[in-house]
C-alpha cells in the first residue's frame, strides 16, 4: 500500500512514517501544502493522510482541489481542531475521515483499513515470506522453517527491505537511503557488517542459502 503523508510537524511525520512502515505501507512524505498537492496530483497512492493546518496551502484546500479534479483517492484528515463544526467542515471539503490529534496509532490504522475497504483497496501487508523464511511485521518476529530467529532492530529493518525486494538486486545506495537514512555514502563497511551478521542468522544452519551477494551490484534475497 502506498500512502502520501502531508504533515509539517517533523516529529509527528517521523513517527507516522515508521509506524506505517511497520504495518507494511510504503510512505512518501511532504511537509508543505503545495508540494503535497503536487505529489498527490501525480497519482498512484492508495490513501492520503493530510494534516489540516499546513504551510503554503492548508489541508482542506488540498482535498477540495483534488476532488474538483475528479481525484477520489481516500483522504484521512488529521487536525488538532476537534469541534463538531471542524469535523463537519473537513468532511464537506471532501475528506473521507477526520481524526483529531492526539490519537492512538491503532485507531489511525483501523480507520485506514476501513477507508481502503470502502474504496476497494487492499489492507496493508503484514507478513513477508521468501521460501521458508517468514517475517511477521506486526509481531516483529522472524522464523525460518518454523524456527525463531532473533534480530536486532537494524537487522530486522535490513531484512524487511530485502524481503520487500525479493528477487531483485538491492544496491548499497538503496540500503543506505532506506535502511540507514543516509543520502550519501559515509565510506564505512556498515552494510557489509550487517549483511554478514544477517546471513549468519538466516542461512548458516540451513541447507539452502537465501541471501546472496551479487558481485559488483549489491545483494539479493531469493528462494532458489
Amino acid at each position: 500500500m502506498r500512502i502520501l503523508l502531508i504533515e509539517d510537524d517533523a516529529q509527528m511525520a517521523d513517527y507516522l512514517r515508521k509506524a506505517l512502515g511497520e504495518i507494511g505501507a510504503v510512505v512518501d512524505h511532504a511537509d508543505d501544502g503545495r508540494e503535497g498537492l503536487l505529489q498527490a496530483a501525480g497519482g498512484g497512492y492508495d490513501a492520503l493522510i493530510v494534516d489540516r493546518m499546513l504551510p503554503g496551502l492548508d489541508g482542506l484546500a488540498i482535498v477540495r482541489t483534488l476532488r474538483a479534479a475528479d481525484d477520489h483517492t481516500p483522504a484521512l484528515i488529521l487536525s488538532a481542531l476537534g469541534e463538531v463544526d471542524d469535523r463537519v467542515e473537513g468532511l464537506r471539503a471532501g475528506g473521507d475521515d477526520y481524526l483529531t490529534k492526539p490519537f492512538a496509532f491503532s485507531e489511525l490504522h483501523a480507520r485506514l483499513e476501513a477507508l481502503l475497504r470502502r474504496g476497494g483497496g487492499e489492507a496493508p501487508e503484514t507478513r513477508l515470506r521468501v521460501g521458508d523464511l517468514e517475517m511477521d511485521l506486526l509481531a516483529r518476529e522472524v522464523t525460518r522453517g518454523g524456527r525463531a530467529i532473533v534480530l536486532q532492530p537494524r537487522e530486522f529493518r535490513l531484512l524487511e527491505y530485502l524481503l520487500r525486494h525479493a528477487g531483485q538486486v538491492v544496491t548499497r545506495t538503496m540500503l543506505l537511503e532506506h535502511v540507514w537514512d543516509y543520502h550519501f555514502d559515509p565510506q564505512t563497511n556498515v552494510i557489509d557488517v550487517h549483511v554478514s551478521r544477517l546471513r549468519a542468522k538466516i542461512d548458516k544452519d540451513f541447507p539452502t542459502p537465501l541471501l546472496h551477494t551479487v558481485r559488483g551490484a549489491g545483494y539479493m534475497i531469493r528462494a532458489a
